[in-house]
């Protein structure tokens, strides 16, 4: 059992903090007092307890490169200011409209592998044209312009968009399979949302929801292929609907462990005893959690004061510990700012996410640019001030050894 100097100002917490550190897993109603609690020191130094079992003062960063390759879509979800609404009736492209040719991608992403990047993260909106060989052709010719880059690549939303495409319908194995095939090596996690009917008939009617969601992962999971798992949190959701979307994640993880062979209770340390032969088997499972602070400008939630930078540390918090079986919590710093992202080292966040380069889907605080980047010295230097040890990892968080002359820039 761990030790930790009992500072609790909110008697409902002490419970919680005997389970902590005795190791056992939190319920339901433990998550709602810790989105609730007013003593929010006691909650960010129970996550970081979790945090430094699991990791010690590890923090891990990628050098990776996002793109986007059309943001052209079907759906109109009133919390996304990325998409642009695809003409109809022969008329135009709206403003601000692109969509990527094949060429394009594959010249991007041999240009990020060029400046040292092990990994690409490729998604975009749900195009209505494009064929799914478009989707092939992309990975492709990655691979053969790249071989040794990880393709991270496609929502799960992205994908049961996929088994509709060209007039046939595909089931999502087969899509998996073809994209696998063609160089897919795992999945960013994405159109997760809020698990709740009530959210998606609201904020993304006609979007593929938890069910949707749910099946693509477990595909991937039983092809072999890893993912990440995503929420947005901050619009229109209750405290409640979180905790609740963190559970079904944390079901589906148990689920995953155990078809491959791996205890599915609470991690002691990462990796667990047999993690590398099962991971070599064909098997897989959710490898990193990613909470996302709805940002409002440029949505039909605009009107909205999105999440407050309190609530983004307790909501990573509490993801640290409700998802007792996730090794990894990352603080995406597009989205959180980087100043926040690094305090969230001390809450019970271990990923710094990357270089990032460039990311269209949200623009915080007004900012005009989609570029993106920070430089491999100045995520060092964030992760260290936090008091942390900065590990370049690859996007199945192996550390990645280098020189000094190709570390990155």
């Amino acid at each position: 059992m761990f030790s930790m100097p009992c500072t609790c100002r909110d008697p409902s917490l002490k419970p919680i903090r005997q389970k902590v550190l005795a190791g056992e897993r939190l319920s339901r109603e433990d998550g709602l007092v810790l989105y609730n609690t007013r003593d929010v020191f006691t909650l960010g130094e129970l996550a970081d307890l979790v945090r430094r079992r699991l990791h010690g003062r590890r923090a891990y960063y990628v050098i990776n490169r996002h793109i986007n390759y059309a943001n052209l879509c079907a759906l109109r979800c009133k919390f996304c200011s990325f998409y642009r609404a695809y003409p109809r009736g022969g008329e135009p492209l709206p403003a601000g409209a692109y969509e990527l040719t094949v060429e394009q991608i594959a010249d991007l992403a041999a240009e990020a592998a060029a400046r040292g990047a092990t990994e690409v993260h490729i998604v975009g909106g749900l195009h209505p044209k494009l064929p799914f060989s478009y989707y092939l052709d992309m990975c492709r010719a990655i691979r053969r312009r790249c071989p040794t880059l990880h393709i991270k690549a496609f929502t799960a939303v992205e994908i049961i968009h996929f088994t509709r495409l060209d007039g046939r319908r595909r089931t999502v194995k087969q899509v998996l399979t073809e994209l696998r095939e063609a160089g897919l090596n795992s999945l960013p996690g994405g159109g997760a949302e809020i698990f709740d009917q009530r959210v998606q008939a609201e904020a993304f009617r006609g979007k593929a929801g938890q069910q949707q969601w749910f099946e693509v992962h477990r595909t991937a999971h039983d092809l072999g292929i890893f993912s990440n798992a995503t929420m947005l949190y901050g619009h229109i959701e209750t405290i409640e609907q979180r905790v609740d979307h963190l559970l079904k994640l944390r079901d589906h993880q148990d689920e995953s462990l155990r078809r491959m062979g791996l205890s599915a209770g609470v991690l002691r340390c990462w990796p667990p005893a047999g993690y590398e032969a099962a991971q070599a088997g064909g098997r897989a499972a959710f490898q990193c959690a990613v909470p996302l602070p709805f940002i409002p400008e440029g949505s039909a939630f605009s009107h909205l004061p999105g999440p407050t930078g309190l609530d983004d540390l307790r909501t990573l918090a509490v993801a640290r510990l409700l998802l007792d079986n996730f090794p990894h919590i990352k603080a995406f710093w597009p989205m959180l700012s980087p100043k926040l992202a690094q305090l969230a080292l001390n809450w019970g966040v271990d990923d710094f996410d990357g270089t990032v380069v460039w990311y269209d889907v949200t623009r915080r605080e007004g900012r005009g640019s989609n570029r993106q980047e920070l430089t491999v010295d100045q995520i060092r230097r964030l992760i260290l001030e936090a008091g942390c040890e900065p590990v370049e990892r690859d996007a199945l968080y192996r550390p990645v050894v280098r020189e000094a002359a190709t570390a990155g820039h």
